[in-house]
């Protein structure tokens, strides 16, 4: 359905560009491809990719990607989870959750991944966590030709644990430290419209609050390059900084995952419209999270019960009908299941 609609959205555009190129066939030539350049963004309401990057298909509604949910370890336990993702395969997206650690309020401190205090200093930082543990897969997509999976990695900070400025100012260093890797959007006078983003091998998304946007989009400077893109409201349209939506399962099943009943019309329609709408107004839309498995591996892996449908027949419902619906980003702590799950579904 997705797909149907983007390819509905290219030929009118192509239609519309046509007939605009063959009015203005009198022109000199550059101020003719100007002209056309300036109508196809206003036309796609400027979320578009820059011409090197068209095929790879990456923008709302294109393509559907599990989102390891909660990928890092929890007090020096299950330190491998970034290693499953990345087993997976590519393209995907990895959640990490990140705090500030610092011995007393007015010292120095790190950007660490973690999910809550007590925080004892051995937590990773994001840089050795992240950064340093993606590099040769990142390095190998620069230098490929292919890009046609590029962003191979959607990296969501939406939880930045803190609210002092440092884990902010942290999280927008390093966005400029590996500026190279970063999908990014030229900041222009006003939010509205939204610019073209470079693709690059690694999107970078997070929260959509008053620290994320003074220091991911207010602090840059107009005519700088937006590398971390914010959530914003289903109700009003994306801009060039404010590019997803972020629900929990429970805007599908109001019950709960683990108090689920069957998969009906009703519920499919709702994934449906909420997925519709987003796209519709230019958004990315995220849901988390989908899980099915016994409750005694939940426990054994540190998973959240509240999460779980139960059984991994009961959750592949789910996965494939978000899949289906044209979900950019499904999060799980699952993610080889369902992957291998959906590679084998009829599409």
């Amino acid at each position: 359905m997705a797909t149907d609609l983007w390819q509905g959205l290219e030929i009118s555009v192509v239609n519309r560009v046509s007939s605009l190129e063959t009015a203005l066939n009198e022109k000199e030539p550059t101020m003719k491809t100007v002209h056309i350049a300036f109508v196809f963004v206003l036309l796609t309401g400027g979320f578009v990719v820059s011409p090197a990057a068209e095929s790879t298909g990456f923008l709302p509604g294109q393509r559907s990607l599990f989102e390891a949910h909660n990928c890092y370890p929890y007090r020096g336990l299950w330190n491998n989870r970034i290693d499953k993702a990345l087993d997976a395969g590519f393209p995907l997206a990895i959640e990490i959750d990140v705090m500030w650690h610092a011995a007393d309020e007015e010292g120095p401190g790190r950007l660490v991944v973690a999910h809550n205090e007590p925080l004892t200093g051995d937590e990773p930082t994001l840089e050795a966590y992240f950064f340093e543990r993606v590099r040769p897969y990142v390095e190998r997509a620069l230098k490929d030709a292919a890009k046609t999976d590029w962003p191979i990695i959607t990296l969501n900070i939406n939880d930045i644990r803190s609210n002092r400025a440092e884990p902010f100012e942290e999280v927008l260093r390093l966005a400029e430290k590996y500026d190279s890797w970063f999908c990014a959007a030229i900041k222009g006078a006003t939010p509205q419209p939204a610019a073209p983003i470079e693709v690059k091998p690694i999107l970078a998304l997070a929260g959509g609050g008053r620290l994320e946007t003074q220091h991911f989009y207010d602090a840059v400077p107009e005519g700088g390059r937006l590398r971390i893109f914010g959530s914003g409201n289903p109700n009003t349209p994306a801009d060039n900084f404010r590019r997803w939506i972020n629900y929990s399962w429970s805007a599908v099943e109001p019950e709960g995952q683990n108090r689920a009943t069957e998969w009906n019309e009703e519920k499919e329609t709702q994934l449906r419209t909420l997925t519709q709408n987003a796209h519709e107004q230019g958004y990315w839309i995220r849901f988390y999270s989908l899980n099915g498995h016994p409750a005694a591996a939940g426990a054994r892996l540190g998973l959240s019960p509240g999460y779980n449908f139960g059984s991994l027949d009961t959750v592949k419902i789910r996965w494939a009908a978000a899949f289906k619906a044209g979900v950019d980003f499904i999060a799980t702590d699952q993610i080889g299941d369902a992957k291998k799950f959906i590679s084998t579904m009829d599409k």
